[in-house]
């Protein structure tokens, strides 16, 4: 009888030790397994997010038809593909030289960050935009887009434009690609009423629509022209002389 009991008590005793065992083991597993998912990165889903190529520190050279048109230099230069429409980003600030045929720098263009959308051959200068062409004429705003399809400036924002001849200053530009052809709206500035309406007389800057461009005839560009020195005149003589 009692050994039937203790036979009972170790029955009983292994049976409490598998149980903790199995409690133990459970254990362990869910352990590892919150340890597992609490280490794997969420899926990315936004594809468009990620750029097909980063570079840092660019000094380069781009060519438009088999000809070096233009010289970009950046501090990063982001491409991406996959965005709806594609682009190249400057996001830390854009500095680029224009070309001629002989390889003559034309201009440059320099501003804070900038967008090209490549597809739309479409550039967007935002912040501390400046330009320069081999005319002398310095263009200054916070913003201004560059359409190669149409070849042309725009800006809705606040614009100066500074050339050896005449200041203008206004809410809208419109501009050729070489910015010898230029409209400014709701502008103020130093010039002559005949660049703009073909009068003759010089008039003080007022606000209005100002185009200029080469199409123009040649005008005097300072607020006085220079005297003239009338021509001489050859009088008949009243008296004849008795010296010889």
């Amino acid at each position: 009888m009692r050994s039937e009991q203790r036979e009972v008590k170790r029955n009983d005793h292994h049976i409490r030790q598998i149980g903790v065992g199995i409690v133990l083991t459970l254990v362990a597993m869910m352990l590892s397994c919150t340890e597992q998912k609490a280490h794997t990165a969420a899926a990315v889903h936004d594809r468009d997010s990620a750029s097909m190529m980063v570079s840092y520190g660019v000094n380069t050279l781009i060519s438009d038809s088999g000809v070096i048109k233009y010289r970009i230099v950046t501090e990063r230069w982001d491409v991406n593909t996959i965005k709806n429409p594609s682009r190249w980003t400057f996001e830390r600030g854009l500095f680029m030289e224009q070309f001629d045929e002989n390889f003559h720098i034309e201009g440059y263009i320099q501003a804070d960050s900038a967008w090209y959308y490549d597809q739309l051959k479409l550039w967007k200068l935002r912040g501390r935009v400046r330009i320069r062409n081999v005319n002398g004429l310095v263009f200054n705003s916070e913003e201004l887009w560059w359409d190669g399809i149409k070849h042309e400036f725009y800006s809705y924002q606040f614009s100066r434009i500074v050339t050896p001849e005449r200041t203008l200053e206004g809410t809208y530009f419109r501009s050729d690609e070489h910015m010898t052809h230029y409209e400014v709206s709701n502008s103020v500035g130093s010039f002559q009423s005949e660049d703009f309406d073909g009068q003759d007389n010089s008039q003080p800057a007022t606000s209005g629509n100002i185009a200029i461009g080469d199409n123009q005839p040649a005008k005097t560009d300072t607020a006085q022209a220079a005297p003239v020195r009338q021509a001489a005149v050859r009088h008949k003589a009243t008296q004849k002389s008795n010296y010889r």
